[in-house]
């Protein structure tokens, strides 16, 4: 009697290879990005020559709301790209996918794992910045980042406008910057 043999296929080996690329992306923005202690300790960089990119906007909330709504923000953002790599896995993973379609399926993937890493590295800059909290958000064309302050001033939206253009390919006049109270 013969054994079965194990038949792995390429979609099977595509599969693995995104998982474990998501995998690595997620790791190394978890090692890479520097822990709240040591963000604070490190000295502020002023910008050289103070640019303006553009307004801010404000958004009204008491101290307990603002710390729901960016536990919230987090919660719902990480459930967002859930569900967009299931969707990606199981476009993969589905029998009627051509290889052309395969392909695109895997780059979107690494193109949310890029956003990802993007978005966690931006959050961690702002606050190095000196801000007490901050979600960033990435689409490819445009960035919303709602930062928790006091107030914030032309200086201060300048510099996390130039952390935005230096982490990702979105132009100026699509970041969008909210302040939440």
């Amino acid at each position: 009697m013969k054994k079965p043999t194990l038949i792995i296929g390429k979609k099977h080996i595509i599969m693995s290879c995104l998982t474990l690329m998501l995998a690595a992306a997620v790791y190394i923005n978890y090692a890479t990005a520097p822990s709240a202690k040591s963000a604070k300790s490190t000295s502020k960089s002023e910008p050289d020559e103070i640019v303006s990119y553009g307004e801010t906007e404000f958004v009204s909330a008491d101290a307990d709301s603002a710390v729901d709504y960016f536990a919230q923000a987090r919660l719902d953002k990480m459930n967002d790209r859930d569900e967009a790599v299931q969707t990606l896995q199981m476009i993969i993973g589905g029998g009627d996918v051509t290889e052309d379609e395969m392909v695109m399926s895997a780059i979107d993937a690494v193109e949310v794992s890029k956003l990802i890493e993007s978005e966690g590295t931006i959050e961690s800059l702002v606050k190095a910045q000196g801000f007490d909290d901050c979600v960033a958000y990435l689409d490819g064309t445009s960035a919303k980042v709602v930062v928790k302050t006091e107030g914030l001033d032309k200086a201060q939206a300048a510099a996390i406008k130039q952390i935005i253009l230096d982490e990702s390919d979105v132009s100026a006049e699509n970041i969008r910057i909210f302040e939440v109270k």
